[in-house]
Formats: structure tokens, C-alpha cells, sequence
């Protein structure tokens, strides 16, 4: 070969070298967003760092993983209340007049009463979901409460309720929630509350806490000013004083 046939060559060795390495970054970079795509197709509502390419529970709370394309049940469509306005967590619809139900409930006691009038209006309530043959964040969730009622203390049962919610009320008669509530020395102000069947679904679905499978629970916390219209959510397994500065906080609102 002549030196002209050499570079010509060596020329076209490097156009094409060039071009499989430029076509090899973008093979790569389009297989790694596949990647990010698929482990980003499962993630925790309570956490949304926690991510997963396949379904099941996320390994902080408990709580099942939703797809990523999956509306959270909790969020609310916007509204005009300017009471929530500039709190991301804040769930805008329960500060609606009628959007409580006043379902018929029973406390631990087996007191009758109706959830909206005799436990929610004109106080400031603290309300976490369980169910008592769960072993599996709801002993957390009630031993958080009990934490939360020791640091309030006297506030608790005066300006402050606690509430917690069974989602398996055909299991938890009151006496099933009296004795699980004694596990965690339950004091007054802490209501445990279960209902009938379809009473409870409306009220769960109220809530934002409505789940096909009781296991599927989620370990959020709703706390609200009732007189104050105002209403938000925070982790149920947070640090104590994380959740008592919450519920302090919404304890201070004003309409």
C-alpha cells in the first residue's frame, strides 16, 4: 500500500471507531434511564425515596408500595381555603364543611357516639390507623401515640385528642381495642374508635385512608384544627418531638 492508501485507512478506522464509541454512550445512557425507569416503578407515599422495580412493602413503614403512575389516595384536588394555603401537606378538602362524615362509632368502652359531633368538632385531634392484630407497624404507631400523649401530657384530653381508627372493625370489638389500648397505657383523650363495616368504609374513605387489604394501611397520621379549618398529615412513625411540634403547631391555628 502507498502512504495516500495508508491515511485513507487509517482515516476511516478512526470515523468508524469514533462512531462505535458514540453509539455505544448512547446505548448505554438510553439502558441506564430504562434502568432509573423500571427501579423508579415502585415507591412509598410516606417516603418517596424509597423506590423499588417490583411490588410489595416498603422496608421503613410497612406500608405497600403504589406504582409510580398511581395517584396517592391521600392527596385532594386543589382548593380556594386560604387556611392551607402554603402547606404542602396540608388536605385541603377535610377543611370542608360535611366532608367529616358523622358516622355512628364505639369507643373502647363501647360508647356510642358519632364520630364528627362527639369526637372532632371544635377540638384539635391527632388521628392514626390500626388494627389490633397487627405485628407490624401498628404496635409502633400506638406506642408513637403513647410517647406523644406522656410529652403533652394534661394538654391531651383538654385541648388535644387522640384517635385511633381500626381498619378491621368486624375484628376489633371494643373490648379487643380496650385491651390493645391497655398494651400501650392508654390515657384519657385517647379514643380508640371502631364502627360498622360500611360505617367505617365511608368514614376510611373520608379520610383518605381507604384500603382493599387491611395490611395495606397506611402509617400517616391526619391532624386537624376543626374550628380553624385547617387540616394536614405527617409520618406516624416520626420522632416524638417531630409530631408534637406538628400537632402544637396545628393546635395554634385560627380561622
Amino acid at each position: 500500500m502507498n502512504r495516500t492508501t495508508n491515511i485513507k485507512l487509517i482515516c476511516t478506522l478512526l470515523v468508524i471507531g469514533v462512531g462505535f464509541i458514540g453509539f455505544n454512550g448512547v446505548s448505554q445512557a438510553a439502558a441506564q434511564k430504562r434502568e432509573a425507569k423500571k427501579i423508579a416503578a415502585y415507591y412509598c407515599v410516606m417516603d418517596p425515596e424509597v423506590k423499588a422495580s417490583k411490588p410489595g412493602a416498603c422496608p421503613k413503614c410497612g406500608m405497600a408500595l403504589r406504582e409510580a403512575n398511581e395517584q396517592p389516595a391521600t392527596d385532594a384536588p386543589p382548593s380556594s381555603n386560604a387556611n392551607t394555603a402554603g402547606d404542602p401537606d396540608a388536605i385541603k378538602d377535610l377543611a370542608k364543611a360535611g366532608s367529616i362524615p358523622d358516622v355512628t362509632v364505639y369507643d373502647q368502652d363501647g360508647h356510642k357516639l358519632n364520630f364528627f359531633s362527639d369526637l372532632v368538632k371544635g377540638k384539635t385531634v391527632a388521628i392514626n390507623f390500626i388494627f389490633t392484630t397487627c405485628t407490624t407497624i401498628c404496635p409502633p404507631l400506638a406506642a408513637s401515640f403513647r410517647r406523644v400523649q406522656v410529652e403533652m401530657g394534661d394538654r391531651v384530653g383538654s385541648d388535644i385528642r387522640l384517635i385511633s381508627i381500626s381498619v378491621d372493625p368486624v375484628t376489633d370489638v371494643p373490648a379487643r381495642l380496650k385491651a390493645f389500648g391497655a398494651k400501650f397505657k392508654a390515657g384519657p383523650g385517647w379514643t380508640f374508635v371502631t364502627a360498622s363495616r360500611s360505617d367505617m368504609d365511608t368514614l376510611l374513605k373520608a379520610l383518605g385512608a381507604a384500603v382493599a387489604d387491611k395490611n395495606d394501611h397506611t402509617p400517616m397520621m391526619l391532624i386537624g384544627n376543626e374550628p380553624a379549618g385547617f387540616w394536614t398529615r405527617t409520618y406516624g412513625l416520626a420522632p416524638t418531638a417531630s409530631i408534637v411540634r406538628v400537632i402544637s403547631d396545628v393546635a395554634t391555628k385560627v380561622k
